[in-house]
């Protein structure tokens, strides 16, 4: 079954699996129970929008075999530029990625305490939770396999099993279908509603998602043979990506209309109203979400450095292996002695949010560019959806920091 599941799916899975973790989910519900279905157009174009994006990222990858920091550090000739840029990456997606593990670790533990509730121990008067150590362990042993191809079946059924579970939370809610389309088709914004567009577009379009799939494009398919499975495979994963986070969405609307603060009250809540079987598949695809986004995090980290500071080693290589230990080793740490990671990923999320425009707008020079991409460089039509991203991403940006400084 398994490999039947990876003859449809391929490198698409790790993006979708990394931005489907805690955080997605989170801000989904919120929307969801705020505003019910009516932001579900925002969640359609974020998703499209990653698609173009995440597309463009894997062709640098095939046509070039290079993977994207790698291509950066080519066609960025100025030396005080490219250094910058490069510092910029470096502290934004791989300190970033060290603050967004804790969350990743923590949703997981949270998921898993909708169906266990006591995760804790007492030692010397401290209450540690031993779970994130369990989860980190997990999520080591399955990095340490050092085979692309084991971690993508992983990643696979995890993926899976929690699109399963998540649409079956929808449907035993009841939902109302003519207001799900309503909201695809409909654009509104109604009061108050900007700051989640944001978060919701936010929390998509993921500045490592972009490293990370054109380094791993190449280990699944020699040059350029593989273009069109590549694009098949990203709109297929990143799609189904999208139907997960439509279906929080959707079931947290059918909740009554109240503040909402965590993925552990929604349960709680759906529970009487539909049943201890919703209760158990939210418990449980939370829980997924938090393995694949640990998981991918940890991985995107480690291609990004070697990518930017030019290591030519493979990801067997010590240097490797111990940026995605560390990352996960903080994650570890934060979330088992209860570390509040909010402070943390709201540093990652500044940096983020100055990082996704460079990015997107040095991808749309690399992918137009004729030197480097020959015959498959964009097209007009192509260039003008990336600039459009662009200046979404810019105006995202800014509304971000405007959010945290004032």
């Amino acid at each position: 079954m398994i490999k039947k599941l990876a003859s449809y799916f391929g490198p698409g899975t790790f993006v979708a699996a990394a931005f489907i973790g805690p955080g997605t989910i989170t801000i989904c519900s919120l929307a969801g129970v705020r505003f019910g279905t009516d932001l579900l157009w925002a969640l359609v174009l974020s998703i499209i929008a990653t698609i173009i994006l995440q597309n463009m990222s894997a062709r640098v990858g095939l046509v070039t075999q290079k993977d994207l920091g790698t291509a950066m550090r080519h066609i960025v000739k100025h030396r005080v530029l490219k250094g910058i840029l490069m510092v910029l990456v470096v502290i934004a997606i791989v300190f970033g990625n060290a603050a967004y593990e804790a969350g990743n670790i923590s949703g997981a533990v949270m998921g898993f305490s909708v169906i266990y509730a006591e995760t804790q121990v007492s030692l010397g008067g401290f209450r540690v939770d031993y779970l994130p150590l369990i989860i980190g362990t997990i999520c080591f042993l399955i990095l340490n396999l050092n085979s692309y191809k084991k971690i993508e079946n992983v990643l696979i059924v995890l993926v899976v099993l929690m699109s399963l579970s998540f649409l079956a939370t929808a449907i035993i809610t009841s939902p109302d279908y003519l207001g799900i389309i309503s909201g695809i088709f409909s654009f509104r914004l109604p009061s108050e509603s900007l700051t989640t567009v944001l978060a919701i577009v936010g929390t998509t379009i993921v500045p490592y998602n972009l490293f990370l799939h054109s380094s791993i494009v190449q280990e699944k398919w020699q040059g350029l043979k593989g273009l069109k499975a590549a694009k098949l495979d990203s709109t297929i994963a990143i799609g189904l990506g999208g139907l997960v986070s439509i279906a929080v969405v959707v079931s947290a609307s059918r909740l009554p209309k109240e503040e909402l603060s965590s993925i552990l009250e929604m349960a709680q809540t759906l529970e009487p109203l539909y049943g201890v079987y919703a209760k158990y598949l939210l418990g449980f695809g939370f829980f997924a979400a938090g393995i694949t986004s640990t998981l991918t995090a940890a991985l995107a980290a480690a291609y990004v450095l070697k990518g930017c500071l030019g290591w030519k080693v493979d990801k067997t290589h010590p240097k490797f292996k111990w940026t995605w230990r560390l990352i996960l080793l903080l994650g570890v740490a934060f979330s088992s002695l209860g570390i509040n990671p909010i402070e943390l990923i709201q540093v990652a999320q500044v940096s983020n949010a100055i990082l996704l425009p460079f990015i997107a707008v040095i991808l749309l020079f690399i992918v137009s560019n004729q030197n480097l991409m020959g015959k498959f460089k964009n097209s007009w039509f192509q260039n003008l959806l990336g600039i459009l991203i662009v200046l979404f991403c810019l105006f995202l940006s800014v509304k971000s920091l405007v959010g945290v400084f004032i």
